[in-house]
């Protein structure tokens, strides 16, 4: 693909990322060029993506089914009360259209599974999955796998986050099933609403898996473009502090083991 300039309104626009040594102007062109999809638009999906968007993310696919609730606002940063009753996918595409009106943005307010996840999906350089239950977790990272797209997970409760990236169609690279199996495919999981969230919690987590998608967006064009995968980062609200865990690829997983661990031959 041809890397267009950076028009003066741009270059402007983007200025404080382009000194940065470690992303640059050529950095910067790479982000327009990307596709990001985003599902689950809540207290993740909210803060990452104003971040991406803010970051020069050129495309963007929003994906969630539900609609924004008064007890969204506490920490659904891109909603305001004026977009209560009305669907959280459609809100996120305003605040788009108002914050950036260059960016190209899809939506899909249909539930994603299964049967669904890989056409959603389609032709993303990277998902950022920020959803509250491990089948739509699960079902989202086995889409990753087959259309060899990375993945990048994020989850939060109460005062404790966690920001993982997984690659499980490369080589020797965990898929998000590797790391918690098949035991939770059902739609069991817990959420806030039971448990509380601190919304600044949600706040840290969703800005810190935009960071590292911005990493993983510029694998082999700048310095700053790590993708870590196979690292999960826990965030801890309490102390605070974060801690790095190392997720290692398990040949029986039944999403991702069938690719070699070795790349050698």
């Amino acid at each position: 693909m041809t890397s267009a300039p950076l028009s003066p309104q741009r270059l402007d626009r983007f200025a404080r990322h382009i000194v940065l040594p470690e992303i640059g102007g050529a950095g910067q062109v790479a982000l327009t060029q990307k596709h990001v999809v985003i599902v689950g638009l809540g207290g993740i999906g909210s803060p990452a993506l104003q971040y991406l968007a803010a970051a020069g993310i050129g495309h963007f696919t929003l994906i969630d089914d539900d609609v924004v609730d008064t007890s969204n606002l506490q920490r659904q940063t891109i909603f305001t009360s004026r977009d209560v009753g009305h669907g959280k996918a459609t809100s996120a595409r305003r605040w788009l259209a108002n914050f950036d009106e260059t960016l190209q943005v899809e939506i899909s307010d249909t539930r994603i599974g299964s049967d669904n996840a890989g056409a959603l999906i389609g032709s993303a350089d990277l998902v950022l999955d920020g959803t509250d239950n491990f089948a739509t977790r699960l079902a989202v990272s086995d889409a990753c796998v087959s259309a060899t797209v990375p993945l990048l997970s994020a989850a939060v409760g109460r005062f404790q986050g966690q920001v993982g990236a997984f690659a499980g169609h490369l080589p020797g690279q965990p898929c998000y099933r590797c790391f918690v199996g098949d035991a939770f495919d059902a739609d069991d999981c817990d959420t806030c609403a039971e448990d509380g969230m601190l919304g600044a919690m949600a706040g840290w987590a969703g800005t810190f898996g935009a960071m590292q998608g911005v990493r993983a967006l510029l694998q082999g064009v700048s310095a700053f473009g790590d993708p870590q995968f196979g690292k999960l980062h826990i965030l801890d609200g309490m102390k605070p502090g974060m801690r790095t865990l190392t997720i290692a690829k398990d040949a029986a997983c039944k999403g991702c083991g069938a690719i070699a661990a070795d790349p050698s031959p």
